[in-house]
């Protein structure tokens, strides 16, 4: 790979890109080029990832309404103009149609297919916004030197669909996704401490172990992501999940509507640490 045009990378963890991946610009650049398609972790070190949901105006308000109650799973950062492929607050550089590395499409509530960019798809009337992403609180967790799983081995992060109901709004409805990480008891304590400084990307799990009593029949075997790897001695510890408001989308069955792809987020400029409260 070379400084201006290198191959599609796939994956961050554990693997060595030669161009300033700890730059939140130029990783959007890359992404918008069409020169980066891989999942984000590991990118941008230091700097808040966002998951997306991008909607018709005529459902916004209920989709905040959603957010607003369920804020776990949908801890909200940002909300755009209708019509603005742009938000602000989270870099003055990023555009909505070109910046994520992948995207999904539903149409009607039923999956339509991933899509490199947007641009053709972009209307009017559509509302952006921006949710709190886990990579941030597991940047905090390796910064204190527990060991995340999926960033030593390269994967995706298991998610589960659980029997959890989210609180409803309107046409958004349905059951929470959770993420998985797999520590040690005292590892696991650490991560809840460390984790609840951080609401604005999920804070504290909300469950730990006996994955059975959470409506997750098969640990084994992931909803989405890579199915996991649990050594002895650990334990799997649940987050609330930003792909939850996929489940919802489907449920309310808008005309069109786009989220990120599960691991390929939207790069902000946003510190990691301005997030973190106590």
């Amino acid at each position: 790979m070379n400084a201006t045009a290198g191959p599609t990378v796939q994956s961050t963890h554990g693997f060595h890109l030669d161009w300033n991946t700890s730059d939140p610009v130029e990783v959007r650049r890359r992404i918008r080029a069409g020169r980066y398609r891989g999942h984000t972790g590991g990118l941008a070190r230091g700097c808040v990832q966002a998951n997306i949901a991008i909607l018709p105006a005529a459902y916004a308000d209920e989709f905040a309404r959603f957010c607003q109650r369920n804020p776990k799973p949908c801890p909200l950062l940002a909300m755009s103009e209708p019509g603005s492929p742009h938000l602000p607050e989270l870099a003055e550089d990023l555009d909505l149609r070109t910046d994520v590395p992948s995207y999904r499409v539903f149409r009607n509530g039923e999956l339509d297919g991933d899509v490199a960019g947007i641009g053709e798809l972009w209307r009017d009337d559509f509302v952006a916004f921006a949710l709190g992403c886990s990579f941030s609180f597991e940047e905090a967790l390796v910064d204190a030197g527990l060991s995340v799983r999926h960033w030593n081995d390269g994967s995706v992060c298991p998610m589960y669909l659980t029997d959890i109901e989210c609180a409803p709004a309107g046409r958004f409805r349905g059951r929470l996704v959770v993420s998985m990480r797999p520590f040690t008891p005292a590892d696991a304590i650490k991560a809840v401490q460390i984790t609840s400084r951080y609401p604005r990307v999920h804070g504290a799990p909300i469950h730990l172990g006996m994955p059975e009593r959470i409506g997750i029949d098969d640990l084994g075997r992931a909803w989405q992501g890579d199915d996991p790897v649990i050594a002895s001695g650990e334990m799997p510890v649940f987050w609330a999940c930003g792909v939850t408001p996929q489940v919802a989308l489907r449920a309310a069955r808008p005309p069109i509507a786009i989220t990120h792809t599960p691991a390929h987020m939207l790069v902000t400029d946003v510190r990691n640490a301005s997030l973190a409260v106590g």
